[in-house]
């Protein structure tokens, strides 16, 4: 690093109380590059403003500006300053404005407000705001001049004063043009003095006369405005009353659609009943309904004797087929089978073999001639037959078992029968029944029921109903009609205001809104033609009011000379005072002058320089021009003034020049640091870099506090100075 001018740096700022801060220590900071790092709203900028007010006093109270005062406290805080060779350190605080700085100030000698809040306290507003100011040139040189005030502040005041003695205008107190010409007019008011007298006495009497013409036109603008009013409160009484017309049009258009629909919907609900139906007296309703009571009711009785005897029927034949195919009946038939069959081969085995033994026995007898022989042949043949026809008679008799079934399965069949029977007489007592049912519906006009009593109550009910909505829509009707009545009755009268009204207002039933807003406009056209022939009768008539009061109070002439000879003291003066003022800024001007022959070029020099590194070497050249402007160049020689520059470069050249300006004023603020305010938001990435770098090249000089919400600036300026000193808030 360079060398440092002045060995005091600030090391310490302790906040007793400002703005959001209480009993706060912020630091430590180092002597040459800080970078104070927190989140918006973190009180970056209240310590800039804290500094600030500490060194050179507390912002007072204005508009809305934002003082950083506590609500319940005093701002109050300490400043504190480290040698850096001895490591001595001093406090600097500030209570109240009027206690004044407490502590070796010192170290404020060399640099006054005006020139740090130039030069010392950088912000981004700050720089942008530098961008229309046309003298920034004369402020940043002088500011680095030595002096306790800012030289080209010094000329601005000496200026400011100087035209006060020079201006032509009326209320500038030591204007030698005003106290010239006022000198003259007073010997030319002298001069005519004596012709006053004579010009009041013609005022006066135009002042008579003016009287009766300005109540004239007081007459005739109450008059007009009394009608323009009137005319403004009947149109917007026509629009209201059209307005309600239209409505109760449209009320009327409405309720004849609900008539249209109510009918409709009537029409409808008398198509889908029968009329006969509809129109049925009440106590033939009841007739009908206790007859179909009677009816279902009979209808259910017989319709449950059907049920029952259908239940009996098919219990009955259950049984009888459950009897046919019993398990033990089909083992009775099976075993009477085998019986039969066991039958009918011994009445078939028995007498064959009794023939087969009486046949030979017979034969043998004849052939032996034997009588007990052929008998017993005989005999065993007989008994053969007699078998046979034994077996004959009970092949075809059944057996006991046989009978017994036989005796059930009739007995059940039987009972089946009887079932049958009695489930069809039922079932024709219930056609019957039905039948007389239907043809009572049918001659009591519920043939649409088909002969079903619940679609007969159906009916009945819709009948019914439909009574109720044709009472029903009678009521509806009848309130619609009262309706449409009123709505008549109030178009009626609508119509009736309206022309009472046009006619009050003087105009023709057939008058529009265009008619009376033309003739409210003529009326108002004449309104301020007479209000403008008004104000200037009154104008006059104040003038004459008030040069004849002031002539009746003044003696003119006596105070004309009074009045010359002051003037012409004054104007004495004056033109001394100027003399004096003229001769300080011939002085000002040539030593401003002189320090800028001197430090001019290489301040130039060293902002041109500092510009080029922050641009990337598109602008190369800070300088003067013959005019005194500042202006730029850039690498391919295009030369600019501050106004042509963008934003960021703009904020550029200013930066670049006060670094410049600062490293080369080195009798300035040696030890008061340098407070920039997030300086770098508008540069792109190449320029920061631009930027840090010019800031670290300022840190080897002066001491640098950079406050920043950004943590790539940070990172930023941490690799354009490794040993930069980092604060978080």
């Amino acid at each position: 690093m360079g060398e440092r001018i002045g060995s005091w740096y600030l090391s310490r700022m302790k906040i007793m109380s400002f703005g959001t801060f209480s009993n706060r220590v912020i630091g430590p900071f180092k002597p040459h590059l800080n970078v104070v790092h927190g989140k918006n709203e973190a009180g970056k900028t209240t310590l800039n403003a804290f500094a600030t007010g500490v060194l050179f006093g507390w912002e007072d109270a204005r508009g809305t500006k934002n003082t950083y005062k506590p609500s319940n406290a005093e701002r109050a805080g300490s400043l504190f300053f480290t040698d850096e060779e001895t490591d001595e350190e001093i406090e600097l605080s500030r209570v109240k404005n009027v206690d004044g700085l407490q502590g070796p100030s010192e170290l404020l000698d060399d640099i006054d407000k005006e020139t740090f809040l130039t030069m010392f306290a950088l912000t981004s507003d700050e720089l942008r705001s530098l961008r229309n100011t046309t003298d920034v040139t004369a402020k940043l040189l002088t500011a680095g001049s030595g002096t306790e005030a800012s030289p080209a502040q010094a000329l601005d005041e000496i200026q400011g004063r100087i035209g006060e003695y020079t201006s032509r205008a009326a209320g500038a107190e030591h204007s030698i043009t005003q106290l010239t010409a006022r000198q003259d007019e007073l010997r030319a008011e002298i001069a005519q003095a004596g012709e006053e007298v004579e010009r009041f006495k013609h005022q006066d009497k135009e002042f008579h006369d003016i009287a009766p013409q300005r109540e004239a036109l007081n007459a005739s603008l109450q008059k007009l405005n009394a009608e323009i009013e009137k005319l403004s409160a009947g149109k917007a009484a026509l629009e209201r009353l059209d307005d309600e017309l239209s409505r109760t049009l449209d009320r009327r258009d409405v309720l004849l659609e609900e008539e249209q629909a109510l009918v409709s919907e009537h029409r409808l609900h008398e198509q889908e009943v029968d009329p006969a139906l509809a129109s049925i007296a009440p106590t033939e309703e009841h007739s009908l309904r206790d007859r179909i009571d009677t009816l279902s009711e009979e209808q259910s009785k017989r319709q449950h004797s059907v049920d029952l005897a259908k239940d009996n029927y098919t219990d009955s034949k259950s049984n009888y087929e459950a009897l046919l195919e019993a398990p033990d009946l089909k083992e009775l038939e099976e075993r009477a089978r085998r019986q039969r069959h066991v039958q009918i081969a011994l009445s078939v085995a028995l007498p064959v073999l009794f023939v087969c033994a009486g046949v030979p026995v017979f034969m043998h007898g004849r052939e032996i001639t034997s009588l007990s022989f052929t008998a017993l042949g005989i005999i065993l043949v007989v008994f053969a037959l007699f078998l046979a026809g034994a077996a004959l008679v009970m092949l075809f008799r059944p057996t006991k078992t046989e009978e017994a079934l036989n005796q059930r399965k009739q007995d059940a069949q039987w009972v089946m029968l009887q079932d049958k029977k009695k489930l069809e007489a039922c079932e024709e007592g219930l056609r019957a029944q039905k039948m007389q049912t239907s043809a009572f519906l049918d001659r009591s006009g519920l043939g649409a029921a088909q002969g079903s009593l619940r679609r007969a109550r159906t009916l009945l009910d819709e009948a019914k109903d439909a009574r109720a909505a044709s009472s029903l829509f009678v009521q509806k009707q009848q309130a619609l009609v009262a309706q449409l009545s009123s709505v008549e009755e109030r178009l009626a009268d609508i119509h009736g205001q309206k022309e009472a009204l046009q006619s009050r207002l003087g105009l023709s039933p057939d008058a529009t809104m265009s008619d009376i807003e033309t003739l409210i406009e003529q009326k108002a056209h004449q309104r301020s033609g007479l209000i403008e022939t008004s104000e200037n009768v009154n104008r006059r008539f104040g003038e004459l009011k008030q040069e004849l009061a002031h002539a009746k109070r003044i003696k003119r002439f006596d105070a004309l000379k009074l009045e010359y000879q002051q003037v012409t003291t004054r104007l004495a003066d004056s033109e001394k005072d100027l003399a004096r003022l003229l001769l300080a800024r011939h002085m000002l001007e040539a030593a401003i002058t002189a320090w800028e022959s001197k430090s001019q070029p290489e301040v130039y020099r060293q902002a041109s320089r500092l510009l080029e590194t922050m641009t990337a070497g598109a602008w190369v050249q800070v300088r003067m021009s013959e005019e005194g402007r500042l202006q730029v160049v850039d690498q391919v020689k295009t030369v600019r003034e501050p106004v042509h520059l963008s934003l960021g470069t703009c904020q550029q050249l200013y930066l670049s020049l006060r670094i410049a300006l600062l490293m080369t004023a080195e009798n300035v603020g040696r030890a008061i640091p340098i407070m920039a305010d997030d300086i770098l938001v508008n540069f792109d990435e190449d320029r920061r870099r631009g930027a840090a770098s010019a800031l670290k090249e300022l840190a080897a000089r002066r001491q640098v506090i950079l406050f920043t919400c950004h943590e790539e600036i940070v990172r930023l300026m941490q690799d354009a100075d490794s040993e930069l000193n980092l604060v978080e808030l």
